[in-house]
């Protein structure tokens, strides 16, 4: 099983901590964000990565290679101009195509994880690919009942069904249906190369805005209950700090 690690962003709102640094660098606890993220997706069992990069590209190039790769093989997939989740992940999609790998046929089929280089959690990565592989989706997502500025609509049967902000009233498909769940992402997926095919969208675009349509079209984008597991966005000082915190109370490792 391969992964990807979406570490690309420039990490504006972890100024001043980017000011110097890709936010892939940044530390917690004395590691950095991006050896957290590849030692969770190491312990798992994954031992093939692609991290796309752009700002502060060779820094993190250098990085790796200054730890060997922290002895898994690792891609980098150089972006000249952001191209957002979606069009990130298609530029890397022959990652996950390869045909042979290692004297060793790679199955087409098999699912990926694609993991955000700023969240820390204790997900539970294996279960998370069983229940995808159990309803054959085309993605999965990680999802938590807790406030955010943008949620994910799911139906009673796990399955995405639209999105809204939270400066919205209840969306179409809440007033159509009482049992729609508006949860928020966790930015961490697992997912089917068969999207590969499906995506009609070029340049820079979001892989949620292709879920949406995929979604639209019946294909079965699911939702994995995430709510007794610990998370933390990075995406500010003030989160890098609070998990610094949580980290010297062992409240993660």
């Amino acid at each position: 099983m391969r992964a990807m690690v979406l570490a690309a962003g420039l990490g504006m709102r972890l100024r001043p901590l980017t000011n110097d640094r890709p936010k892939a660098l940044v530390e917690v606890g004395g590691r950095t964000l991006l050896e957290m993220t590849l030692a969770r997706l190491r312990e798992f069992g994954i031992q093939e990565v692609i991290v796309n990069v752009h700002h502060f590209a060779d820094t993190i190039a250098d990085y790796l290679k200054s730890n060997r790769n922290f002895g898994m093989r690792i891609e980098i997939s150089r972006e000249d101009v952001l191209l957002d989740t979606g069009g990130g992940l298609k530029k890397a999609s022959w990652f996950f195509l390869e045909d042979v790998h290692a004297n060793e046929v790679t199955k087409p089929d098999e699912p990926f994880i694609l993991h955000n280089v700023d969240v820390i959690s204790t997900i539970d990565l294996e279960s998370m690919v069983r229940l995808h592989s159990q309803h054959a989706a085309l993605a999965t997502l990680a999802v938590q009942q807790r406030k955010t500025s943008r949620y994910l609509l799911f139906d009673h049967n796990g399955r995405l069904r639209a999105r809204r902000s939270a400066q919205e009233g209840k969306s179409k498909a809440e007033v159509r249906s009482a049992n729609v769940s508006a949860l928020g992402f966790s930015g961490i997926h697992v997912i089917s190369p068969r999207i590969f095919s499906l995506m009609k969208e070029e340049g820079a675009f979001s892989i949620v805005d292709c879920y949406l349509r995929l979604a639209a079209q019946g294909e079965n984008i699911l939702a994995f209950r995430a709510d007794d597991y610990y998370w933390r966005d990075l995406g500010k000082p003030g989160n890098v700090a609070q998990a610094e915190t949580d980290f010297v109370n062992k409240v993660f490792s």
